[in-house]
């Protein structure tokens, strides 16, 4: 089986307001944002839902906070939200992809390096690529296995936890390699009180006696919109949903634990630190809302009208307008290969 995250080539990256193939979608290697990280990115899905359309989840809102981010980050992004939006679409089109990663990101490309410097032009792109389940088919089924990292979630105001600003992601992926390394699939990190934060790419959710509960956006968490949207549907079937802190102990003793993300959607958790969790499998309520989350990205066979019709944008049929500014891949140093 491949790893899910291995990539395959598309035809088109829409790269700074145009269409380039996939080859041409280079940057230099003094590009700003390559050495001090400082840029921010989207993780955005497109499902090929039951009755054959594809629709995009929730693509208002991740470009929302892709301008959020940025705003975060003083980068002030040279296009609209609208012309983001047009350009995700576009870029599914010109693939002829109906189920796809997105990848839109902003970042600061070459001219000059120094953390102080303020003339490098900022760049803009949206990648599209096949990526199936983050934590596995498996994971999804039976959940997974994960381990506490030896690394803290930065504080909230040593990190800029509501922005998804690409080297923030460093801990992370430190995180992420230490306990794959382990044999787990997934890390866990706590904050720096000890109190349970988030995984390395998701947040999380427990469930005790039928409730179900999840750190606050007052912690130094990523406001999921995967997140707010599990929290609206457990909501909507009846469930009590609890914004609160909990701490590591509560993982190993709650009933059922679950992930999700754009990534990994909505993954169980069947061990921690070695430790069954519950009866060790994809518990009643986790199924439940995973099957609810699949039905409100996917569709269900024999019933067309959406469950959230407010989460999807359909890729077919549906009116954009595109970018005007021109591709700016020749500001500052030249481009590779040229």
């Amino acid at each position: 089986m491949a790893h899910p995250s291995k990539l395959k080539p598309v035809e088109k990256v829409w790269m700074d307001g145009a269409l380039v193939p996939f080859g041409a979608a280079q940057v230099h290697v003094l590009t700003h944002t390559l050495h001090y990280g400082l840029g921010a990115f989207e993780g955005i899905r497109s499902y090929k839902r039951a009755d054959g359309r594809s629709a995009v989840f929730r693509l208002s809102e991740h470009i929302d906070r892709l301008f959020s981010s940025c705003h975060i980050c003083t980068i002030d992004i040279p296009f609209s939200r609208e012309q983001l939006i047009a350009g995700c679409l576009e870029t599914l089109r010109a693939n002829k992809m109906s189920e796809a990663y997105l990848r839109p990101i902003v970042f600061l490309g070459d001219g000059e390096l120094g953390l102080g410097t303020l003339g490098n032009p900022v760049r803009t792109a949206i990648a599209v690529y096949e990526w199936g389940a983050y934590l596995g088919d498996e994971g999804l089924r039976k959940g997974i296995r994960a381990k506490i990292s030896s690394f803290t979630r930065g504080g909230l105001n040593s990190t800029m936890s509501k922005g998804k600003i690409c080297g923030q992601y460093v801990n992370s992926v430190l995180a992420k390699r230490e306990v794959m390394r382990a044999g787990y699939s997934e890390a866990i990190l706590l904050d720096d009180r000890g109190l349970v934060c988030e995984a390395s790419g998701e947040n999380i959710f427990i469930i005790e006696r039928g409730r179900i509960k999840t750190p606050p956006l007052s912690s130094a968490i990523l406001a999921g919109i995967t997140r707010d949207a599990v929290i609206t549907i457990a909501r909507d079937l009846g469930f009590t949903v609890e914004e609160t802190t909990f701490s590591r102990d509560e993982l190993y003793t709650a009933d059922e634990v679950f992930l999700c993300g754009t990534a990994a959607e909505l993954t169980p958790v069947r061990e921690i630190d070695d430790r069954q969790v519950g009866a060790g499998e994809a518990g009643p309520i986790t199924r439940r809302l995973q099957d609810a989350f699949f039905e409100a990205a996917k569709g269900v066979v024999g019933h067309p009208q959406p469950s959230y019709p407010q989460w999807l944008t359909f890729v077919e049929g549906t009116a954009t307008r595109p970018a005007t500014s021109q591709p700016s891949a020749t500001q500052g140093f030249p481009p590779a290969g040229t």
